[in-house]
Parts: C-alpha cells; sequence; structure tokens
C-alpha cells in the first residue's frame, strides 16, 4: 500500500457539494482506503475571470499503481461532469490533481508527481497540510509545512472556509 495525496477544487455547479461529493466517492472506491480529509477552503482562481474555487485535499491508501489511480481520478472528475475543453486554467466543477504519491517521483507524459506547481501553490498546500504536513516533497527535501511556511504571504489568496 501507499499513501498517496489527492487535491481537489471546484468553482462551479455548488463547488462545496462537488468537493464534498467527490470526497465520498474516493472514499468508497474498492481500492481506495480513505484516511484523512482536510478542512475547506477558499481561493482566488488562478485564471481568467472565474468564480472563486473551494479547495481540499485527501490522504489516501492504495495498491493501485500512479496511472490507475489516475485514471480513478478522472472518471470521477467525468462523472461530476468536468469539462476539458482546452481553457488551461478555466472554471470547473471538479478538478482532481494526484500531488504526492509516496515519496516517488514520476515523470510520464499523462502524470507528473509532485505535480509541477505544486511548491509555489498556496491553495494546494494548505489543504496538504491539514492531511500530511510532514511529507517530503520529491525533489525539493523539505516537508510540506516548510514549504507552506515558506510561501511569500498573499492576504486573502486562500481562506478557511470549514
Amino acid at each position: 500500500m501507499v499513501r498517496a495525496c489527492i487535491a481537489l477544487g471546484s468553482n462551479l455547479d455548488d463547488p462545496k457539494a462537488q468537493v464534498c461529493r467527490a470526497i465520498e466517492a474516493l472514499s468508497a472506491h474498492p481500492d481506495l482506503e480513505h484516511v484523512v480529509s482536510s478542512r475547506l477552503y477558499g481561493s482566488l482562481p488562478v485564471g481568467p475571470s472565474q468564480p472563486d474555487y473551494v479547495n481540499a485535499a485527501v490522504a489516501l491508501e492504495t495498491a493501485l499503481a500512479p496511472l490507475e489511480l489516475l485514471d480513478v481520478l478522472q472518471a470521477q472528475e467525468t462523472v461530476q461532469m468536468r469539462r476539458r475543453d482546452g481553457e488551461r486554467w478555466g472554471a470547473r466543477t471538479l478538478d482532481l490533481d494526484l500531488l504526492l504519491y509516496g515519496e516517488l517521483t514520476i515523470e510520464h507524459a499523462r502524470l507528473r508527481v509532485p505535480h509541477p506547481r505544486l511548491h509555489e501553490r498556496e491553495f494546494a498546500l494548505r489543504p496538504l497540510a491539514d492531511v500530511c504536513p510532514d511529507g517530503v516533497l520529491p525533489g525539493l527535501g523539505v516537508t510540506v509545512a516548510q514549504q507552506l511556511a515558506a510561501l511569500p504571504a498573499v492576504d486573502g489568496a486562500v481562506w478557511l472556509l470549514a
């Protein structure tokens, strides 16, 4: 079994419910054992003019290989009406990103772990710190909590919802 950490985000069609529904679905999946969920956070969007996001993270135990886990995540995005219409940082019903997979670094055409910009994104690091504060970021040699503390402060970019 490997511990995998997943980021969840939504800013369309009742984002809080979208994120909670995804956590429930992942927790119920037969190949995933739910370990812990973060609190819910709000964040400003990265892309063009769009609604604020709801973000969370979950830590799961799984025997699935990384690409098999990615397939599970993308299937859940599809169930929750995720559209992939080409807009890179556009609004979405659900975004599930595999942030960490054990201590592996993965470079594959379909998957990069850790997520390429994880180390600079408070909206991903803050929920991840709730579920895996002592997890080491592969390639950086620092923990999630250390990297979060090292980020420059941006007032109002990420806030606690629940």
